[in-house]
């Protein structure tokens, strides 16, 4: 009996840090790409992207003006998604 106690124990332990190895890969990947795109296309890339124009205006500063925050409100769409299927998969969705 104990035994069938220490088993679902560690089962569900493994569960636990397998959900949040993949939710920590989850942000960490939303965190990189935020990055990329506003600290690297609007600060650092800017010269190299000033040669395409975009609605008027050059690449690089459409970035840091407004291409950054709408990859954001896409990460933060894309974040909610991807965890409510993690949640499935892992039992733990809402009801």
């Amino acid at each position: 009996m104990a035994d069938q106690t220490s088993q679902s124990a560690r089962s569900a332990e493994k569960s636990d840090a397998g959900y949040w190895a993949a939710n920590v890969r989850i942000i960490l990947v939303s965190l990189v790409i935020w990055a990329v795109v506003s600290f690297g296309f609007g600060i650092l890339l800017r010269p190299a992207l000033s040669g395409i124009s975009v609605g008027g205006t050059d690449l690089g500063f459409w970035f840091a003006q407004q291409g950054s925050i709408l990859v954001f409100l896409g990460l933060i769409f894309f974040y909610a998604w991807r965890m409510n299927k993690l949640d499935r998969e892992f039992g733990v969705e809402e009801e």
